[in-house]
């Protein structure tokens, strides 16, 4: 196994020359053991954060809600720590300014699940870490073009990730497969270090999810959504430039969201609509309120994902030519299933 500093650049000459081989069994075990204490530490307290404990906040249904009783909405909390708690068994891994970012929005994210936030505080804040990363990661070797793009990405797909988290197992499944098939294509370059980090966060989400699945016993809250969509940008960028995968990659395994958040979006701005403001627009709503309900409405969602994250780890290992190919299709699947959704809606509107 790779020494886990491989993964941020660290020449092979220096790690062969302080090559250890009972260092490197050392951090195997705790490598394949950190998946392991992830699950464990989330599924602890997600089942102490269900009974109430000390942090008893709850998502109370209002119109544009998917559900009609209150329900704890600290998964997030149960979530995260077990990712960022197995993180520490992987040393070295990860740049400070990673922990740094996801524990502030995890903080910041909580706060606005408790008490509310203005919506330009929390965008301010999102922006403000986005762009952080974007200068701290990309900018002296990728350039001020790319980094401006970078923290443009992340800011949206760290808040169309909240969008997508309104329906019982979807955001959580999400997590699971999405960061699954980041791990697998990981390991499958030859950065196991880098597969483990996505692995825990899966891991995470997988116990998460037992609670989650229709009918959830607890949400994810922001304190969970945020984060988890951070990460899935800021990983998505460091497997890129890592050399492990294309950049279309992480765009197409998590395009079932990527889709649905800013088709929906660019619709109401389209409208005039405050894009900002809770609704139910979004395809999955729209999908859980034709009668699919809320656990048929995850487990299509599922199959949509696992499709979508195979294609595209089967692609990269393709030429060119197939690559956009296979981009091509999934633009008209996700075009006839736009189509076919608004068409339905135009002729059912009394569901809304």
């Amino acid at each position: 196994m790779r020494e886990p500093s491989h993964i941020l650049g660290e020449s092979p000459r220096a790690l062969l020359s302080s090559y250890n081989p009972f260092m490197d069994i050392g951090m195997s075990f705790s490598a394949f053991a950190a998946p392991f204490v992830a699950f464990m530490i989330a599924f602890a307290l997600i089942s102490y954060l269900i009974k109430g404990g000390l942090l008893k906040v709850l998502d109370y249904p209002n119109p544009r809600s998917l559900h009609s009783k209150a329900v704890p909405r600290t998964g997030g909390l149960g979530l995260m720590s077990g990712a960022l708690v197995s993180w520490a068994l992987l040393p070295g891994m990860l740049p400070l300014s990673i922990w740094a970012s996801v524990i502030l929005l995890v903080a910041i994210s909580f706060a606005d699940d408790v008490s509310g936030l203005p919506a330009w505080a929390r965008f301010l804040m999102h922006g403000a870490v986005a762009v952080w990363f974007s200068v701290a990661m990309l900018s002296d070797t990728h350039g001020w073009m790319v980094t401006a793009m970078a923290a443009v990405a992340i800011t949206w797909m760290l808040n169309l990730y909240n969008f997508m988290d309104g329906s019982d197992g979807l955001a959580g499944g999400m997590t699971l497969i999405g960061f699954s098939c980041y791990g697998v294509t990981a390991w499958l370059a030859g950065n196991e270090p880098f597969a483990m980090i996505n692995f825990c966060i899966a891991a995470a989400a997988a116990a998460f999810l037992l609670f989650n699945f229709h009918p959830a016993r607890i949400f994810m809250g922001d304190a969970g959504s945020i984060p988890l969509g951070f990460l899935a940008a800021i990983l998505g960028i460091m497997g890129w430039t890592n050399g492990n995968w294309p950049l279309w990659l992480p765009l197409l395994i998590f395009s079932p969201f990527i889709v649905d958040a800013s088709v929906t979006l660019a619709k109401r701005g389209l409208r005039g609509e405050k894009i900002w403001e809770a609704h139910r627009e979004h395809y999955y709503q729209h999908m859980v309120q034709s009668g699919l309900g809320h656990r048929n409405t995850a487990l299509l969602g599922y199959v949509l994902m696992l499709a979508a994250g195979a294609s595209a780890i089967w692609a990269m290992r393709q030429q060119t030519a197939v690559q956009l190919g296979v981009g091509v299709a999934w633009g008209g699947i996700y075009l006839i299933m736009v189509l076919v959704s608004d068409n339905y809606w135009k002729r059912h509107p009394g569901r809304s």
